[in-house]
Order: C-alpha cells, then sequence, then structure tokens
C-alpha cells in the first residue's frame, strides 16, 4: 500500500516537471530564490478581489467565484452565513443573486424544500478571487471560439 502511494507521489511530482516545462516556465521559476531548507518569509498575503457583478464562467456548470471577503464567515453543520444574503428568501432585501436551483435537489434529483445536505459547504466549489497577477498567464481558449470559423463577423 505504501508503494503505491509514494509511486503515486512520485508521478505526480514528474508529471507537474515536465507540464511546467512544456509550458515553457521552471518549477524554480514559481517559487522564490530562498533555499527549501530556510525558512523564507512567507509572501504578504494578497487582499480579496471585492467586484461587484458576475464573473463570465469558463465552461458550463463552472461555480461561479465569490465576488467579495468571505473571512470570519461561518459554515458549519448549524450556520452558514452565505444563506444569510443567498437563500431564496434574503435575495430581495440583500440584492445577492439566490442559489441555484441545483442547490435544493438531493442526489436523485428530487426537490427539497431548503438547501441539500451535499451543497451546504459552499466552499466546496465557490472560491473568493485574490487581486493578484497569475504566476503563469492564462492560455485557455473556450468553446465557442474554437467550434466558430475565425474568418466570421
Amino acid at each position: 500500500m505504501r508503494i503505491g502511494i509514494i509511486v503515486a507521489a512520485l508521478t505526480l511530482i514528474i508529471s507537474q516537471a515536465v507540464f511546467a516545462q512544456e509550458a515553457g516556465t521552471s518549477i524554480a521559476d514559481l517559487r522564490s530564490e530562498e533555499p527549501l531548507a530556510d525558512n523564507a518569509t512567507p509572501p504578504v498575503m494578497p487582499k480579496t478581489e471585492d467586484k461587484a457583478g458576475r464573473r463570465v464562467r469558463n465552461y458550463p456548470e463552472q461555480p461561479p467565484t465569490i465576488p467579495h471577503e468571505i473571512d470570519g464567515y461561518q459554515v458549519t453543520k448549524n450556520a452558514n452565513k452565505c444563506l444569510s444574503c443567498h437563500a431564496r428568501n434574503r435575495t430581495g432585501e440583500s440584492g445577492a443573486p439566490m442559489l441555484s436551483i441545483t442547490h435544493f435537489m438531493d442526489r436523485d434529483y428530487q426537490f427539497l424544500a431548503t438547501v441539500s445536505p451535499r451543497r451546504y459547504f459552499c466552499n466546496q466549489c465557490h472560491v473568493p478571487q485574490m487581486d493578484v497577477k497569475p504566476m503563469i498567464e492564462n492560455e485557455f481558449v473556450d468553446i465557442d471560439s474554437l467550434i466558430l470559423p475565425k474568418n466570421k463577423e
């Protein structure tokens, strides 16, 4: 069992190194010059991007990102701070988008009166964005750009 875990870990490390080289970036480029054995001072935590509005999604069913700070939000089995704005009965006063209807379905696609326990812990899928420069530029191309002819206007 341990050998399998070790082999899997080594495979992951090697594949990341190969991917980084193919992308034209080495792993060393993504970290500071500080030797690993030294206790380097960690970088300052970046600020959360705080923008109103919705972001464009890159693929169908992509969970929307959180466009605001969530530090200090309590999300436990007994409380969910997100629902104080995003619950069906709170969106009118908060102006926040309501949870997707998919959040009210159980695993058999039956609709529930309240949020499904499978969708209750928001940070499993939704994450805030940090206001930082990407370490590697994103070269993502969405499907519309791939399937539409380049000369079509």
